[in-house]
């Protein structure tokens, strides 16, 4: 059977043993990790190597992909990372042991789906600290929908509070967003006569505070997802090296359609591209490009690649299409080569939710 392109390989060992080396690092902190599966859509078999790996529950924000999990390993522990939808109350309960929330008329939905399956259902209240997206900015809200949950939802476990920062607003974790969370945690408890199991502090930018040593006594759980699937983020946004993470975990290979020299910058009056945008480019004079079968319908953006081979210089993408400089490749190309890119966040979302991007799990 002749080899599909593009594809995807997707190193399952090299992901398991990030897992395991994030959950290492974190655990020394007293944290517990969320390994959160839907940057890689979930798929199934990948999402095994974060079970694997020790994280304590594996999260998404897609039901279908808890719902897989589920059919694959009843016995794993899932979160809802996404605030539920009232419709999916149901579906919820049945398929995520716990869920993020940020609205009563939804609690109330959970809490009735969770008493017909004759079911305790465990939430998290979340907290917006200023990156306005989903959570309570009120604290004293955020404490009377805490207590109304102890006391009125019988068939839901109050397990504690989180937040998101950098998602939407761009907004940064620090040592004083992170104690402002604590500082909820600790109204929220007083009030209840009791601890809280989790205070959630975020997601993979909130790992750099962890590793730099500068998580505040108090935040006891992650959310993780980049920061163990690709490790590219943390080095390259952040400037924040784990020891033995892997970066090489997906790579997208393509096969050249045409290898050509050409003028580096477009000849005639200049408008918009496919998608609307008014770019702007260099003049490098005449050099030599490959055209590659894949493009933004298969990996968002092309600033989300990065070449596996060094000489080659990722150019530009349409639809269907990707364009790369090998005017300083030192071997030798001809059509029908594959050429190989690692993948950021962005890209590593679409191609393997790509219905055109088959994909390989290696194991070794």
């Amino acid at each position: 059977m002749k080899e599909r392109f593009p594809r995807l390989l997707i190193k399952y060992r090299q992901i398991a043993e990030n897992a395991e080396k994030v959950v290492a690092l974190c655990k020394n902190k007293g944290i517990s990790v969320t390994g959160v599966v839907k940057g890689f859509n979930g798929i199934p078999e990948v999402a095994m190597a974060l079970d694997e790996g020790g994280c304590e529950h594996l999260g998404s924000s897609r039901i279908e992909q808890l719902q897989a999990i589920k059919a694959l390993d009843p016995l794993v522990k899932t979160m809802m990372v996404r605030i539920p939808m009232v419709s999916e109350a149901q579906a919820i309960v049945a398929s995520a042991d716990i869920s993020l929330n940020s609205e009563r008329a939804t609690l109330a939905a959970l809490d009735e789906a969770a008493m017909a399956c004759e079911t305790i259902h465990s939430v998290i209240l979340m907290v917006d600290l200023g990156d306005l997206r989903e959570g309570y900015m009120d604290s004293q809200e955020l404490v009377e929908t805490a207590l109304w949950v102890e006391k009125e939802l019988t068939h839901l476990n109050l397990m504690g509070i989180g937040t998101n920062v950098g998602c939407y607003g761009s907004v940064k974790p620090t040592r004083v967003n992170m104690n402002q969370l604590v500082a909820m945690a600790r109204e929220v408890e007083k009030a209840l006569g009791r601890k809280l199991e989790i205070v959630s502090g975020g997601a993979t930018s909130s790992l750099t505070l962890v590793a730099r040593d500068e998580m505040p006594e108090g935040i006891n759980h992650l959310r993780i997802g980049e920061g163990i699937a690709l490790n590219r983020d943390l080095p390259t946004l952040w400037d924040c090296h784990i020891e033995g993470l892997h970066k090489d975990n997906f790579i997208l290979e393509g096969e050249i359609i045409e290898i050509k020299s050409k003028p580096t910058h477009p000849i005639g009056e200049l408008f918009v591209d496919a998608f609307g945008h008014q770019n702007t480019y260099e003049d490098r004079g005449s050099r030599r490009r490959a055209l590659l079968a894949m493009g933004r319908q298969d990996f968002l953006d092309h600033t989300s690649l990065e070449s596996v081979h060094p000489g080659v210089e990722v150019v530009g993408s349409s639809s269907d299409h990707l364009i790369v400089d090998i005017e300083d490749y030192q071997d030798s190309l001809k059509v029908g080569d594959v050429l190989g890119f690692h993948l950021y966040y962005g890209a590593m979302l679409f191609t393997t939710g790509s219905a055109y991007v088959e994909k390989i799990v290696v194991r070794e």
